[in-house]
């Protein structure tokens, strides 16, 4: 009797904390505005990414046990594909082409987003079938080297055809249009002002729903129980019947396709990507988002990716005036001290929380 009285007192509290939960979310854009401009707002949307980014890794990383460390090569393919297609600098190089699209060259978003998903998964599996055999740090130095390969190929392809611009970057990327809204500019509903960046957060947001759903799902389905198999014993998987070579070939291609959507978002909501945004810096904070969340675990993973793009930038916004106002003048620089936040966070949770700050719950040590 009294469990069934604290079940019944317990499902009020849970629904309350999910309104608050979904109500936060939907206001956070105005509160983060209203407490320090739209510059917290663009912060914000950057975690989104991040959030889409670090849920693609797990696929690969905690639900399949592959340690990819070149995962950003995939958000590369994304973006350059944006900017290839929705740019005049495709035209600027080919000027034969320009007899073909009098307009420009402006591909539609609706087409874009899943041309790169379905791109960036041929990658995955390109990637993935030389590296069947390969397992740990064998299989990172690989990966390593071809997100590597990737940024490289993307800053020497400026000659002898200028294709990505080198180092210089693409730049006047259109921006979404989605049932005929642009996401740029300023607009005004019922005397309210609406800045484009609000509704960048709105779309991350229901992207990342719909990633979720989707990791959830696949990790509750019969493929996710082959990748958890391979996750835990390859060789006994294998004995098993399980096809591995299939499963490690799909988490690769499923993973390498977030990545190519969220490289297709990062390129449209900056209008301009360049090889200094996939550099191996950038995968490695991806890949530790993963290990800091929680390794497989779908929460723990967005927990990760928050405190480690989030909270960063926050600290460095408030490292220069605490330490003027306890010291009268700066002794370390921001930027130092947001790559040593990086480095003593990974520590404290490999001593203290091995499983992640928020691991599953059947997450053993192993995980």
């Amino acid at each position: 009797m009294t469990i069934l009285t604290s079940e019944r007192s317990a499902a009020p509290r849970l629904n309350i904390g999910i309104i608050l939960l979904v109500a936060g979310l939907l206001l956070a854009p105005w509160l983060a505005s209203a407490a320090g401009g739209n510059y917290w707002v663009r912060v914000i949307d950057f975690t989104l990414l991040y959030i889409m980014l670090a849920l693609g890794l797990n696929i690969v990383v905690g639900f399949t046990g592959l340690l990819d460390m070149g995962f950003i090569a995939f958000y590369a393919v994304g973006a350059y594909l944006a900017a290839l297609l929705a740019s005049p600098h495709l035209l600027d190089a080919f000027p034969v082409l320009q007899g073909y699209f009098s307009d420009g060259l402006h591909v539609s978003y609706g087409v874009l987003i899943p041309l790169a998903a379905f791109i960036a998964g041929i990658c995955g599996i390109l990637l993935g079938a030389p590296t069947l055999r390969l397992r740990g740090d064998y299989l990172a130095i690989v990966t390593l080297g071809f997100g590597e390969i990737i940024r490289i190929l993307m800053r020497n392809l400026d000659r002898p055809v200028n294709i990505t611009n080198g180092a210089k970057g693409i730049s006047g990327i259109d921006s979404l249009s989605l049932f005929g809204l642009e996401f740029r500019g300023v607009y005004h509903l019922l005397g309210v002002k609406i800045p484009a960046l609000y509704l960048w957060y709105y779309l991350f947001a229901a992207l990342i729903v719909a990633i979720v759903f989707i990791c959830i799902r696949l990790q509750r389905s019969r493929v996710g129980r082959a990748w958890h198999a391979i996750r835990e014993d390859e060789d006994v998987a294998r004995a098993m019947g399980i096809n591995v070579r299939n499963f490690k070939l799909l988490a690769f291609a499923m993973g390498a396709s977030f990545g190519g959507v969220a490289g297709v978002m990062f390129a449209s909501f900056q209008g301009f990507v360049s090889p200094e945004s996939f550099t191996l810096q950038e995968s490695i904070v991806v890949l530790a988002m993963v290990v800091l969340g929680g390794i497989g675990h779908v929460p723990g993973v967005i927990l990760g990716a928050v405190m480690l793009s989030a909270l960063p930038e926050l600290l460095r916004s408030q490292a220069v005036p605490v330490q003027e106002a306890l010291f009268g003048t700066v002794l370390v620089d921001p930027e130092i001290l947001r790559q040593l936040f990086y480095g003593l966070a990974l520590v404290l949770v490999m001593i203290f929380r091995p499983g992640g700050v928020w691991p599953a719950k059947h997450a053993g040590a192993k995980a």
